[in-house]
């Protein structure tokens, strides 16, 4: 049966209630075919297959429940009653007392009409689900589903467990479940192709394709809740397994897919290397020369490198990225180094200008004549003829190193000889940035070398999966003399004793951040703090400098703070997360977090990051609003006792999963259906070995496993 022919590659729009309007909408989920929809899994389930007793309820359980409503009532909310953003100050709320013969619960509906009221008044029996939580005085549920009760009509409960889809605006939970039901139908008819090898499912022990596909989208009545919900189920397993193989293989296949292209060859003798080396300044420690052979070795091929480099925070990446980029650039080639933000392209462009303009000037001069420039920063703020001068000299092979934010892969950014690529911080770029920068320096077959560098940490486990079309090396040594930052944590009830403490050091000639968040999510407001938050530590300190830097300043402005900041000439510097990666000042040894409760742990390693990179013992204040949650307790206990960023990454993966660390849910490839790499991390090696199997003995399997789980995603993951 060829594809056409086979139900599962037919449009959605072949299902009843789907035109091409809901079609759109099903596409931002990535369900273009039958396959998508049978392969869109639950998120959890809702067990609507029993009534439970009310004197039985437990908050934070969803559940049914039946009963007569004793009498309702319309009560005045109490200013600051929060019982979600927004209806605090809506000031009515109808509250209806519902009872069984084991107890009672308050029914609260924030919005209601007059209908709605009359139908839930007393003497009307229910049925209702809904989650159960605390409300003042009872237990309460906020806004149930509900339906009126007789005695001749009683609707029948569910039998089987109730599926929550991952949705998107305008496409709701009813509508998925009615579309993935029609699916249902067609495959207990027609069924769909095993792709893996049927010796592994009888090995494992696994059940067949479509049963599990059955019972994963409507498991039955006695299943139990906590069981699936844990992923443990047979046919839980068996999906997650297919996920994984479909995964590897096409990892493997982006690999192919790259050796199947050409990049020039650079060959850089030792002794070139070692006096390059010799310019920086500093001497390389063990880690950083050994990736550097790696990655020296790897632009001797002709294949071209696709290399991720991990280095915790002050590692030395970017000394490691310029020894790249030193091979290539000595053979009249060009560069360009993509960084997320104006701050840290602006920090890299002057750390390459600084070593490559001496090296251009006295090494490169005789060999050409006149010496090339060395380095050019090309950014958002570039407009009119000087864009246009350095967009010439670009293309013409005036500059060998282009260092730039997202203004390098605009369409009027033409290379004359583009031949290494290198992203730092790799997660903040979508994919179809890398993409663009790459196509570049593309020409035929022949693409550029990549470098993508990244101070997150990643877990092996995860690296080895998620990156497997990749080569991986890692700075696991931090330079020779850095001091483990001190890390405390403190209530922001204290706020005096850190004031005190920020003016003691700087008065003793330390530098400072203090590093501003809001609870709430949005630029304006942060920027708001921050600028409130500098006026009145300008008012308790006013014996120092006090500088601001935040998101809506000019670029021009916020270079000019942070030169003066790295100068000494500032020192207290006020800022938003903007200076989360890219401001390197030696000086600075203390690092104060306001809220520190609201960031994840990968940020707060990296803000921390910013000091410890001088001489001087350093440290760093979180400061927190209480009362602090639980996982956000967590969170700074962690960061307080753990200064490597690689236990830290473990830590993150194992709170917050794969999708969010790596930062690549734009890509489709780590928001993974069923699989979790951490938690499944028990079956890669099986995994490995099915892939290989499949690949020698069943290549025709490939394309359908991949089509299969990752969709049109597949397309990005050689980037």
């Amino acid at each position: 049966m060829t594809q056409d022919e086979s139900f599962e590659y037919q449009s959605v729009q072949t299902l009843k209630g789907v035109g091409p309007a809901v079609a759109i909408k099903l596409e931002k989920l990535g369900l273009y075919t039958l396959q998508d929809v049978l392969f869109h899994l639950p998120l959890r389930y809702e067990d609507r297959t029993r009534v439970v007793p009310i004197g039985a309820l437990q908050p934070g359980r969803q559940v049914v429940i039946e009963g007569v409503i004793e009498h309702s009532e319309v009560r005045l909310s109490r200013k600051g009653k929060s019982w979600g953003k927004g209806r605090a100050g809506s000031g009515r709320s109808l509250l209806c007392y519902l009872a069984d013969a084991t107890g009672g619960i308050v029914l609260r509906f924030f919005h209601f009409s007059a209908s709605q009221q009359a139908s839930l008044a007393a003497g009307k029996r229910i049925r209702c689900f809904g989650e159960v939580r605390y409300g003042a005085g009872s237990l309460e549920i906020a806004h149930p589903e509900y339906q009126s009760l007789t005695e001749h009509e009683q609707p029948p409960m569910q039998t089987t467990l109730t599926p929550v889809y991952p949705k998107t605006e305008g496409v709701h939970q009813t509508m998925l479940r009615n579309l993935a039901a029609q699916v249902l139908t067609r495959l207990r008819d027609e069924g769909v192709p095993e792709w893996l090898p049927q010796s592994l499912l009888r090995e494992k022990a696994f059940p067949g394709l479509s049963q599990a596909l059955e019972m994963v989208h409507h498991p039955d009545a006695g299943t139990s809740l906590r069981s699936i919900e844990a992923v443990q189920h047979p046919a839980q397993q068996r999906l997650i397994f297919e996920e994984l193989v479909a995964y590897r293989l096409s990892m493997l296949q982006c690999r192919q897919q790259t050796r199947q292209n050409q990049a020039a060859a650079f060959v850089t003798k030792g002794e070139t290397l070692n006096s390059f080396v010799k310019t920086l300044g500093f001497e390389l420690t063990g880690a950083q020369k050994k990736v550097v052979r790696e990655i020296i070795a790897d632009l001797k091929n002709s294949i071209p490198m696709m290399r991720l480099l991990q280095g915790d925070v002050g590692s030395g990446k970017t000394a490691v990225a310029a020894c790249a980029a030193l091979a290539v650039v000595n053979r009249s080639a060009q560069v360009a180094i993509m960084a997320p933000t104006e701050i840290l392209a602006g920090q890299l462009y002057e750390n390459f200008n600084t070593w490559f303009s001496d090296w251009f000037g006295n090494e490169l001069k005789s060999a050409e004549n006149s010496a090339p420039q060395a380095c050019l920063l090309l950014t958002g703020k570039d407009k009119g003829k000087p864009r246009e001068a350095k967009l010439a000299q670009i293309k013409q092979g005036g500059v060998r190193i282009v260092v730039g934010t997202h203004a390098l892969f605009q369409d009027d950014v033409a290379f004359n000889n583009l031949a290494l690529v290198i992203v730092d911080e790799q997660h903040r770029f979508g994919v179809h940035q890398r993409l663009s920068l790459r196509e570049k320096g593309a020409r035929g077959k022949r693409v550029p070398h990549q470098l993508i560098m990244t101070a997150t940490p990643i877990p092996r486990s995860l690296a080895m999966t998620a990156y497997a079309d990749l080569d991986y090396s890692v700075i696991d040594e931090l330079p020779a003399g850095r001091k483990r930052i001190s890390t405390v944590v403190i209530a922001d009830q204290r706020r005096d004793e850190v004031i005190a403490r920020v003016a003691e050091a700087c008065r003793n000639g330390e530098q400072a951040y203090w590093v501003c968040t809001l609870v709430e999510e949005s630029e304006v407001l942060q920027c708001q703090a921050a600028e409130a938050t500098a006026q009145q530590l300008h008012q308790d300190l006013h014996d120092l400098n006090i500088g601001l830097v935040h998101g809506r300043m000019k670029q021009a402005e916020k270079d000019a703070v942070v030169a003066r900041f790295k100068a000494g000439e500032i020192n207290l510097l006020v800022a938003t997360t903007v200076i989360e990666v890219g401001v390197d000042v030696p000086g600075a040894s203390l690092m104060i977090i306001e809220n520190a409760e609201r960031l994840g742990l990968s940020q707060l390693h990296q803000l921390r990051g910013r000091v410890g990179r001088g001489e001087k013992q350093s440290a760093c204040v979180l400061m927190y609003q209480s009362p602090l949650s639980e996982k956000a307790r967590q969170r700074l206990a962690i960061l307080r006792e753990n200064s490597s960023g690689f236990i830290i990454a473990q830590k993150d993966l194992e709170m917050r999963g794969a999708g969010e660390v790596l930062g690549t849910r734009q890509t489709g490839v780590a928001g993974m259906r069923i699989a979790d790499v951490l938690r499944d991390e028990f079956m890669l090696e099986e995994v490995r070995e099915a892939a290989t199997q499949i690949q020698q003995q069943s290549p025709q399997s490939i394309a359908p496993l991949i089509t299969r789980w990752l969709g049109r995603s597949q397309q990005y993951g050689s980037v």
